[in-house]
């Protein structure tokens, strides 16, 4: 346990700096979202594009972890949409609630633990998460979301449009489809670049989890109580279990082979809080609250379930 706890220590450790810094007005909300933006636009971008110039596609693409986690991904999206719905909550709230379960937040928190549990895969890890939840994932809940609006103006189908030329747009898409050619037509860019590009890379972890502890300051606290325990127990329960399972069913019927640290990554991939961006795609649509109260949970209960993961699959 001893061990554990010092592959988790450090995460929550700089989590809990992010939140004293802009507790203590060190840094104010504004610090934060610039150090946000640093990461979003260059630092995460830099990773993936250079996990992906200098490696093999076959060696990254790897299929014993893509369909897994886009599989267990999107049943859990169904599972979570029967239960939203069997509880009650009106199509908005439903919406937000499966978003919340279902999209982790891998880039902030999920790589700073990959980089300490398994640093030899942590960036084709990150890359692998973020091409599944950015390109099907996230984009299904918005769709989820703006199916349930009733106030625009603009047809569905133009609104699902907007969706997907944004996604691909995404600092970190447009990282990852440069970083693909790259790699496929094997262009021969100099070392000097790739050591910008690692560089950049560099500074993505830490910087990450302070901008995830401060923006945890100041998150108000009312809300939708109910809404922000199922999603938070659905994003930290049902989500690595559903995972897992798949992962668990490929390898029993031999369809896949997936060894026992891809296994690990997968499952705990799946078992990170909330993404960065939930409590603003919420906010959008007036359900700030109960996103705020299930982001800050989720974040506060990862300490332990993260730890518990960690100690089985370790």
């Amino acid at each position: 346990m001893t061990t554990i706890l010092g592959i988790t220590f450090p995460i929550y450790a700089m989590l809990g700096l992010g939140y004293l810094v802009v507790w203590k007005g060190i840094f104010d909300k504004r610090d934060i979202r610039a150090l946000g933006a640093f990461v979003f636009n260059l630092a995460l971008p830099g990773l993936i594009f250079t996990t992906l110039a200098q490696r093999d596609p076959v060696e990254v693409f790897q299929a014993g972890y893509v369909l897994p986690y886009l599989i267990g991904g999107l049943i859990n999206i169904v599972v979570t949409y029967v239960m939203f719905t069997l509880r009650g909550f009106d199509p908005m709230r439903r919406a937000i609630g499966v978003m919340g379960s279902t999209c982790p937040n891998n880039g902030f928190v999920g790589y700073p633990v990959m980089l300490l549990v398994f640093p030899e895969i942590a960036g084709v890890v990150l890359t692998l998460n973020l091409v599944v939840e950015t390109l099907i994932l996230i984009p299904i809940c918005l769709m989820l979301m703006e199916a349930s609006a009733s106030n625009s103006t603009l047809p569905l189908p133009v609104r699902l449009r907007r969706i997907i030329w944004n996604v691909l747009k995404m600092p970190a898409m447009i990282a990852l489809m440069a970083g693909a050619v790259v790699a496929l037509l094997h262009l021969p860019l100099p070392a000097p670049f790739f050591r910008f590009t690692d560089m950049l890379a560099a500074s993505a972890g830490a910087v990450a989890l302070i901008v995830i502890g401060g923006s945890l300051a100041g998150l108000p606290l009312r809300g939708n109580k109910s809404l922000a325990l199922q999603a938070t127990l659905g994003k930290l329960l049902l989500h690595p279990a559903l995972v897992a399972a798949v992962a668990g069913l490929f390898t029993l019927t031999g369809v896949l082979t997936i060894s026992p640290e891809i296994r690990a990554a997968l499952i705990l991939s799946a078992a990170m809080p909330m993404f960065a961006t939930y409590v603003i795609f919420a906010q959008a649509r007036g359900h700030e609250g109960a996103a705020s109260l299930a982001t800050l949970a989720a974040t506060v209960l990862a300490f332990f379930t993260l730890n518990g993961l960690l100690w089985l699959l370790i």
